[in-house]
């Protein structure tokens, strides 16, 4: 999950040790791009678009590979593949890398806790994304971390989360009634109805509150599976409403300004605004679709732009000129069209 660096931004790097951890710090950034779904058979041009706009930074928020196997000699050449592509190459050689997995590139469709090879998963995943052998990571459980971008008395944090080491099995749909008029698919699952199942687990929950007492201006949390939609019968935090609750609980409690969310997973492309009492609106910005495409796009309560259902990819870019800086979130198809355009000031994301 760390990156591929330019020789300069490698003189730049460095650690600082604090309660939760060796935590990644680099100068202040403006332009964070991001994707997911991405299939290592078939090229790639989204990647070639996104370095264009150069972007300082690129997450790719999981679905990176298509890897769905129990053999780790597979998994790995399938990021060999994903290595080798000039689109990829090319986006490295612009941008600083950051990743988190989903399940494709976990190993397994839909999988969580009890995939049986998650380490071994992990290992080859720290080794292709360029984690260094004194990286946090190397010696906990999950890929879960943070990076800190700093400079003119400002700060953009970027959490990765772990949606898949720790969570727990989702509930499936057995013929429940449900307002069918809302669905013209089959359902696979449906909200957990208990607090006892966990999407992060408590020792990444403990991680997550400490990372929101260190002070920042904008806090990107990045997670595979979208955060601000509705429930949909498909994988999401809506199907752990309890969860769900808590993020924004926690949010409250630590009065951690700047929060917005990016996620993937669901091959196309929309911005969710979540409203919760006592809290500013929380936007999940969902990029789901370096060469994926999906044929309809599930309901959604709150969607507020899209659906894109073309490949395509994220960006938000801050500009820190302004006394308010301007927040722009925008998603850029296959054929370089501005196809999403939401611009908000900081002052909206605070308490």
């Amino acid at each position: 999950m760390k990156y591929f660096l330019t020789s300069l931004a490698f003189l730049t790097l460095s650690f600082i040790q604090n309660d939760s951890g060796k935590e990644h710090r680099y100068p202040l950034l403006s332009r964070i791009a991001f994707g997911s779904c991405g299939h290592q058979d078939v090229p790639q041009p989204v990647l070639n678009l996104a370095a264009e706009k150069k972007p300082d930074v690129f997450v790719f928020l999981g679905d990176n590979i298509y890897g769905d196997t129990n053999k780790m000699k597979v998994l790995r050449e399938k990021y060999v593949m994903l290595g080798a592509k000039p689109e990829f190459k090319k986006l490295c050689s612009s941008a600083q890398i950051l990743a988190t997995w989903d399940d494709h590139d976990y190993g397994r469709n839909d999988a969580g806790k009890h995939y049986p090879h998650k380490k071994e998963s992990k290992e080859i995943f720290l080794d292709f994304w360029k984690a260094p052998k004194d990286d946090i990571r190397c010696t906990r459980d999950g890929i879960y971390t943070s990076y800190f971008f700093e400079g003119n008395g400002r700060t953009v944090q970027i959490i990765l989360l772990d949606t898949r080491t720790f969570r727990d099995d989702l509930r499936p749909y057995r013929g429940e009634p449900v307002d069918q008029k809302l669905f013209h698919y089959d359902l696979d699952y449906l909200p957990h109805q208990t607090s006892k199942p966990t999407m992060l687990g408590e020792t990444q929950w403990n991680w997550l509150k400490k990372q929101f007492q260190i002070p920042a201006d904008v806090r990107i949390i990045a997670s595979s599976t979208q955060f601000g939609i509705t429930w949909n019968s498909y994988e999401a935090w809506a199907n752990f409403p309890h969860e769900q609750k808590r993020m924004l609980n926690l949010i409250k409690e630590a009065k951690a300004n700047g929060v917005i969310f990016i996620s993937g997973d669901v091959h196309y492309a929309e911005i969710s605004k979540v409203n919760e009492h006592g809290l500013y609106s929380i936007y999940d910005i969902t990029a789901s679709g370096i060469t994926s495409t999906w044929d309809f796009a599930t309901p959604n309560d709150n969607r507020v732009d899209g659906p894109v259902m073309e490949n395509h990819f994220g960006m938000i870019e801050i500009d820190w000129q302004e006394a308010d800086p301007l927040i722009s979130m925008r998603i850029h198809d296959v054929n370089g069209q501005l196809r999403i355009e939401r611009k908000i000031k900081l002052s909206e994301l605070r308490f």
